[in-house]
């Protein structure tokens, strides 16, 4: 263990006395989400005031930032801030830079002294901070002065560093459309959770929503549809009104600004071949040329219309790709790849004949080659691609990464080949899917993923070697906005299922599902905070009827909420903390109606809910 230089006696009873005094002992959990590698408990707690300097290199610009981020959170809550100086003999917040630690990676130590920081690079010491704001009171993400509040933290030792280098949180703006503003809260939130790497969906059948100075109508065309579908693809019903909007090209610089300052990297998906509808109806040129009327996609789904693999198409996604390089840094480009549909390439005379002067098999390979002409182009610039898994058909470009959505196979097959893979399969990780009982939920895309569910998922298949267990390189929740119009609607979504994926893709592999719950109950009052508007399912039980007879039902019940006890009825009255307590799953027929809540104390912590055989 490293401990902290001795100062005088006299100089540690004054320090006690003003900048850090600690209260009295407390030996609770530190409740921080994700999870730190390693914590270490000790007696006693730290207040912070104005007389605890930050102790930086002043000179160091991003330390600067880094200290301005625990300061502004103070001057907000706290009312007051943190002097910053390059040296004093004060109780201190103290960021030192240590050799050898692996990158992101961070030493936190609190005590009589103050707080001591040991980082080896920026991001690892941006990290330190998140977890030192995690450790005062969940007031300090208010956005107003929190008056009676004490600022303190406990003395601890931790050690940490992330599990995976990628930890990612996709956002689909083309379903619908999101101002910048919000993006920079969803930033925000992915920066508290340690998550890196920005997933920015900015092209699709139904909108195209980046700036492209060369094309200027995919942008006055391309990024509005005539209407929007209401309810389901399948409805037939639609709102009659126009839907757009798309970032500018000044909008995105500031938003890869604001996300590198976070330490967070945006990477752009730009789709193709297929899922091409919005860019195609603005130039048809680039499609199989087989419609007379192309249109910005008024519904969900996957279309039949997507580029041809033509010299004038890759002319144009290479133009594209060149404006896209210039407004983000990222090494690594999404180029899609998924949901191609292969219909038009069959009918397409030109598809047709050059899968024969190719010598390929078929539209499988014929995906391969587009993929692979375009992988060429982009490594030309000094970049790499990622694409979803079904970029593995007809053969897997030589140097693609790939984002596993399928299930897991497309990132086996990739990590057997040698080559990286982001795990987010839609049945663990997409986050459009119903997270509480489908039956009274708003709509939503897929079935049930509970937040249980995403927290035990494993990311890293037992069935690969060791060798082949290093090419799974992280995680990524997805959100899809379908069924999301508004940032409400996607904060409620998203969290606090996210919270589940972030940990997941920080800390150490072994579950704890238990203490996780312990966190986040504790962790509801940071994002209350914060204003996120997360789902409370975690109060609610969930009772399923599982199939069993033509006349009777097998019924289990659930709750995430740890300590709880499950209480039910089976004749519609409210559930009382005298009512039957749910120990074990049991038979219902079609009379019965359940009807359960979760208690602590004798008082119910949740909202009932309730279920009958159809």
């Amino acid at each position: 263990m490293k401990n902290f230089a001795t100062l005088p006696i006299t100089a540690l009873l004054l320090t006690l006395l003003t900048a850090c005094s600690a209260p009295e002992p407390d030996n609770g959990e530190i409740r921080i989400i994700p999870r730190p590698r390693h914590v270490e408990r000790y007696e006693g707690r730290l207040t912070l005031t104005e007389q605890c300097p930050i102790v930086i290199d002043t000179a160091d610009s991003d330390l600067l930032r880094i200290a301005g981020f625990l300061n502004e959170r103070l001057r907000t809550a706290a009312g007051f801030e943190l002097p910053v100086t390059a040296a004093d003999d004060r109780a201190a917040v103290r960021f030192v830079p240590v050799d050898g630690m692996k990158s992101e990676a961070y030493l936190l130590q609190s005590g009589p002294r103050g707080v001591r920081i040991e980082y080896s690079d920026p991001a690892g010491a941006f990290y330190a901070v998140q977890t030192l704001l995690q450790m005062l009171p969940p007031a300090i993400y208010a956005d107003t002065r929190q008056r009676g509040t004490e600022w303190t933290i406990p003395y601890a030792r931790i050690e940490d560093e992330p599990r995976f280098a990628y930890r990612g949180m996709h956002l689909d703006v083309c379903s619908h459309f999101f101002g910048t503003e919000y993006l920079k809260r969803y930033l925000d939130l992915m920066a508290m959770h340690k998550i890196n790497r920005f997933h920015w969906h900015l092209t699709e059948d139904q909108g195209w929503r980046i700036e492209i100075k060369r094309y200027p109508l995919l942008t006055e065309k391309g990024s509005v549809r005539r209407e929007t579908v209401i309810g389901s693809c399948f409805s037939g019903f639609y709102d009659g009104k126009p839907y757009g909007g798309y970032y500018t090209q000044e909008e995105i610089r500031e938003i890869v600004r604001y996300a590198a300052e976070r330490y967070i990297t945006v990477i752009p998906e730009i789709e193709m071949p297929g899922h091409a509808l919005a860019a195609i109806s603005c130039y048809p040129e680039l499609s199989c040329g087989l419609e007379e009327h192309y249109e910005p996609a008024t519904k969900w789904g996957v279309f039949r219309q997507v580029y041809c693999p033509k010299e004038e198409t890759f002319r144009f996604l290479e133009n594209v790709l060149d404006e896209v390089f210039e407004l983000f840094p990222s090494p690594v480009i999404h180029i899609g790849g998924d949901e191609c549909p292969k219909q038009s390439w069959k009918q397409c005379p030109h598809c047709q004949g050059l899968i024969r002067r190719m010598g390929l098999k078929d539209e499988f390979e014929l995906q391969s080659y587009f993929i692979r002409r375009m992988e060429r182009f982009v490594n030309s610039r000094g970049r790499e691609i990622i694409g979803w898994d079904e970029i593995l058909q007809g053969g897997l470009a030589p140097n693609a990464k790939v984002m596993s959505w399928l299930g897991e196979e497309g990132g086996i097959e990739a990590a057997r080949q040698g080559h990286e893979a982001v795990m987010a399969p839609h049945s663990r990780y997409y986050l459009d899917y119903y997270q509480a009982d489908p039956d009274t939920e708003a709509i939503c895309m897929g079935h049930l993923v509970p937040l249980r569910t995403m927290y035990d998922y494993n990311p890293v298949p037992e069935v690969l070697t060791d060798d082949e267990k290093r090419f799974i390189i992280g995680v990524e929740g997805c959100v899809w906005t379908e069924y999301m119009p508004d940032a409400a609607r996607v904060e409620y979504m998203a969290w606090p299922r996210m919270t589940a994926i972030a940990e997941t893709a920080w800390s150490p592999a072994a579950k704890d599902w238990e203490g996780f719950t312990r966190r986040l109950e504790y962790h509801f009052g940071r994002l209350d905070a914060l204003h996120v508007g997360y789902c409370r399912a975690f109060y609610d039980p969930l009772i399923q009827l599982h199939k069993d007879s033509a006349y009777t039902r097998i019924a289990t019940i659930e709750v995430d909420a740890p300590d709880a006890e499950i209480r039910y009825t089976l004749d519609g009255s409210e559930p009382t903390a005298a009512s039957t307590r749910y120990t074990q799953p049991f038979v219902v027929n079609r009379s019965q109606r359940i009807r359960a809540a979760a208690f602590r104390d004798g008082k119910p912590i949740g909202a009932t809910t309730s279920k009958q055989m159809n």
